[in-house]
């Protein structure tokens, strides 16, 4: 039953932030024709649930061709962010045009950060555990440290969420991303969020 409330809520959710934040998408795209010539998404194939893959979409901040398909590799997005892709980064608002991913069923509001199969394929039996969820466009390891932490970590907040799902915390998790998002991460840099097991 509770993940069919937490379906009916991404369902309402995504729904409700397309049609609100919809001004904010327009304004991006109208700033990408003008500034950024080329593809207004991006979309790269990414594992979702039971290791079924979909097509998760971003708004493209990266030069054309410079994005990092074979890997998701961080430490060279300086010299392929385009100066419109770095606002858009650290606003976030690059992540928007998950919410139609969420609408869709691909994705949730809060769950693992979906990854690509060349990583999934490397998970031991332990750390596929993080897979038997959707995806989410929010999780526990973003609000406790996100690309910061070294990814084992990462993994291991993701297999906790797994294991101590609840709407409560996904309410917890929605929360502190949002203050987090209109805070900046710096204020929340040693406070840690960890599951009420209760």
């Amino acid at each position: 039953m509770k993940f069919f409330i937490k379906r009916v809520i991404d369902l309402f959710g995504s729904g409700i932030g397309l049609i609100l934040l919809s001004p904010i998408l327009i304004i991006v795209i109208i700033l990408m024709k003008i500034f950024m010539p080329g593809p207004i998404f991006f979309k790269q194939k990414r594992v979702g649930k039971n290791q079924v893959e979909f097509n998760i979409l971003k708004f493209r901040t990266m030069k054309v061709n410079k994005e990092a398909e074979s890997k998701l590799d961080f430490s060279k997005d300086k010299d392929r962010l385009t100066k419109l892709g770095k606002l858009l980064r650290r606003s976030k608002v690059d992540e928007l045009p998950q919410l139609l991913n969420v609408f869709l069923g691909d994705m949730s509001l809060v769950g693992p950060r979906p990854t690509i199969m060349k990583q999934v394929l490397e998970y031991t039996p332990h750390q596929l555990k993080r897979i038997n969820v959707k995806p989410g466009m929010t999780g526990l390891a973003q609000i406790n440290g996100n690309i910061t932490l070294p990814w084992e970590q990462r993994i291991e907040y993701d297999i906790e969420y797994v294991r101590n799902f609840s709407l409560f915390l996904d309410f917890k998790i929605l929360t502190k991303t949002l203050a987090i998002v209109s805070m900046g991460e710096e204020k929340f840099k040693k406070e840690k969020v960890m599951n009420n097991t209760d």
